[in-house]
C-alpha cells in the first residue's frame, strides 16, 4: 500500500496575533512544521503547538527561516558561511529544547520561505544549512523539496531525508515552485489541489505547469496553514488520498 505523510507549517502566531487554524489542521495532518521564532512564532506559541501535536500523535518538525518577522521569512537575505549555520543551529536547538521539555521530540527539519527557495537553487547554501542541522541531530529527517538541489545535497551528505510536494503550489520544469505573485503560482481550489496530489502520489512524479512529468519522491505533502483556503484544501486532500487507498502516517525518511 502506498503511504504518504501530510505536513503543515504552523506555530506561526505571535503574541495575541493569530496566524492560521493550527488546532483544526492538527486533526488532519500527520506532521507539523513548527516555527522557531525567527520568521514567526514565539516561545509560548511554540510550546502550545508542540504540546497539541504531541497529544494528537502528530510528528513534530523544526521549521527555521530567516530572522524576518515583518516579511514572514519570505524576503531573500544574504547570509553565508558560519553565520547561516548559526542561524539554523540556534532555531533548531530551541525547537529541540522545547520538545524535550514537553516530553516529546523533533523528528524532522524543514527550511521555511525564502531560505528554502534559495537552498533549492544554491547547492553551497543547502549544504551549509543541512550540515548545520546534522551537527545538532545527525538522525533528524531532512524534509526536502523533491527533485531539487535540496534533495541532491541531502543524498550526498548521507542524511535521512523525505521528499516533499506541495498541494497548493505550481511547479517549474526544474521541480522548483513557481514564485509567489506569478499568475497561476497558487492553487486555491480544494478539489483541484486534492486531484493533483492523488495524481502526483500515484504517479510518483511532479507534474509541472508546462506539462512536464518529473519523477520524484512523493513522501510528504505540504498543506500550507496560512491561507484562507488552508483547512478546506487540507480536508479535501486527505479525503481524496484515503478514497484512493493511500495510507497516511508521519514520514519515516530514507537514505
Amino acid at each position: 500500500m502506498t503511504t504518504v505523510d501530510l505536513n503543515a507549517d504552523m506555530g506561526e502566531s505571535f503574541g495575541d496575533w493569530v496566524m492560521g487554524d493550527d488546532a483544526t489542521l492538527l486533526e488532519i495532518v500527520t506532521s507539523a512544521n513548527v516555527a522557531c521564532g525567527a520568521h514567526a512564532g514565539d516561545p509560548d506559541v511554540m510550546a502550545r503547538t508542540m504540546a497539541q501535536a504531541r497529544d494528537k500523535g502528530v510528528g513534530i518538525g523544526a521549521h527555521p527561516g530567516f530572522a524576518d518577522l515583518q516579511g514572514f521569512g519570505r524576503r531573500r537575505m544574504e547570509i553565508k558561511g558560519e553565520s547561516l549555520a548559526n542561524l539554523v543551529i540556534t532555531q533548531f536547538g530551541a525547537a529541540r529544547g522545547m520538545a524535550a521539555a514537553l516530553g516529546t521530540e523533533v523528528r524532522h527539519f524543514k527550511l521555511h520561505g525564502a531560505l528554502s527557495n534559495m537552498t533549492c537553487e544554491d547547492e553551497g547554501m543547502a549544504r551549509t544549512c543541512y550540515e548545520a542541522a546534522l551537527r545538532v541531530d545527525p538522525d533528524v529527517i531532512l524534509l526536502v523539496l523533491a527533485g531539487t538541489v535540496q534533495e541532491k545535497v541531502a543524498r550526498e551528505i548521507g542524511a535521512r531525508w523525505a521528499g516533499e510536494i506541495f498541494a497548493d503550489r505550481a511547479y517549474e520544469d526544474d521541480a522548483t515552485l513557481v514564485r509567489r505573485g506569478t499568475p497561476g503560482a497558487m492553487v486555491h481550489d480544494a478539489e483541484e489541489a486534492a486531484a493533483r496530489m492523488v495524481r502526483f502520489v500515484q504517479d510518483g512524479a511532479i507534474h509541472a505547469r508546462s506539462g512536464k512529468v518529473i519523477p520524484a519522491a512523493c513522501d510528504s505533502i505540504c498543506l500550507h496553514g496560512d491561507g484562507p483556503e488552508a483547512v478546506a484544501i487540507a480536508r479535501s486532500v486527505r479525503a481524496a488520498l484515503e478514497e484512493a487507498g493511500v495510507s497516511l502516517k508521519p514520514m519515516e525518511g530514507r537514505r
